[in-house]
């Protein structure tokens, strides 16, 4: 996998690196990461972050100012490399730049990738693209600038190590990172933890407003258009709000939605321990990690509503079933045991 990425970067002269729309920590992580990475240690290159504004308390990380904001049609890169993106879809307005580049790459943790780049480094099972990004590169040869946005973008996608997807091998690299000096209780607090006071307000009224529903295994919460103009926020203030939710007591799905434009709704699911959201969001064009995903749905609220908590309730009958088939199949195996 080394040989891969690094050959690909060797080989190329004007280097892009490009995530997500609405990028998160570990999109923001694991590109301000490999651009420092690479500029460190191939100085002679030339490496372009591509990026929609980032929020900013991520704006501390060494590169993140250089971030570009608004795509160049004009420019023909050597290498284009996505990060944590599953299709070029999600690259927003910097597809037709990708489209443009001489050669493509992509490195990413979502199942729902398909492998759309020339080369890819697809790991379903890893926490983040930074944690592949950290085996991918030299960790020996990583600055403290390097390591802080890889661990920002660790600490992130795996809830500050505390979602399923926190490993043993991801707590020993975070450890790795650590020992170049990184602030873990600043980036932990000012990244994650900290919220503004509009934040906690918008925070505050979409738990007030939740619903529970299925029998109490479903709590949604609907972000209305007023509250975006009243309170004059954006959809990087909503962070937070679905893992909240997601930790309401009895609940199995958590479910925020909120309009982008008129009937059209981003939606964003999580999951405790049995449902699928991933799969889920594909039915809808989305995609994302089994416990993690989003999409957008065209309709009302209610009939996003309504046609999530269809599938939910098909994951969840297909499970019972086989529940109850394993448990027939276990009383016939205690039967003849008993008979013998």
């Amino acid at each position: 996998m080394t040989n891969l990425l690094i050959k690909a970067i060797e080989g190329a002269t004007k280097i892009a690196i490009s995530g997500h729309i609405r990028p998160d920590g570990d999109c923001v992580g694991s590109c301000v990461g490999l651009r420092q990475y690479v500029t460190e240690q191939y100085p002679q290159k030339q490496v372009d972050i591509y990026l929609q504004p980032i929020r900013p308390e991520f704006e501390f990380l060494t590169g993140a100012q250089t971030i570009k904001t608004i795509p160049d049609n004009e420019a023909v890169y050597d290498l284009f490399i996505c990060l944590d993106c599953g299709d070029t879809e999600r690259l927003g307005d910097f597809s037709s730049m990708y489209e443009n580049a001489k050669k493509t790459f992509c490195v990413d943790h979502h199942i729902s990738n398909k492998g759309f780049a020339d080369e890819s480094v697809i790991l379903a099972d890893r926490s983040s693209t930074s944690e592949i990004l950290c085996e991918l590169l030299d960790i020996e040869k990583m600055s403290k600038a390097c390591a802080e946005a890889f661990y920002m973008g660790i600490v992130h996608d795996t809830g500050v190590f505390k979602h399923q997807n926190t490993t043993k091998k991801v707590m020993y690299l975070a450890g790795d990172l650590l020992e170049k000096g990184v602030n873990q209780s600043k980036i932990i607090d000012d990244t994650f933890y900290k919220k503004t006071y509009i934040q906690n307000q918008i925070l505050g009224r979409a738990l007030l407003e939740s619903i529970l529903i299925m029998d109490g295994k479903v709590v949604f919460s609907a972000i209305k258009q007023s509250w975006f103009r009243f309170y004059g926020i954006t959809a990087a203030d909503l962070d937070g709000i679905i893992d909240q939710l997601r930790i309401t007591e009895g609940v199995e799905v958590a479910i925020l939605i909120y309009e982008t434009e008129p009937s059209l709704y981003k939606v964003s699911m999580r999951s405790n321990e049995y449902i699928d959201v991933a799969k889920i969001a594909e039915e809808f064009g989305g995609g994302g990690h089994v416990r993690a995903a989003g999409c957008s749905i065209h309709g009302s609220s209610y009939d996003v509503i309504n046609n999530i908590t269809l599938h939910i309730e098909k994951q969840m009958v297909k499970l019972e079933e086989e529940e109850k088939l394993k448990g027939d199949w276990n009383h016939f195996v205690n039967k003849k045991i008993k008979e013998k």
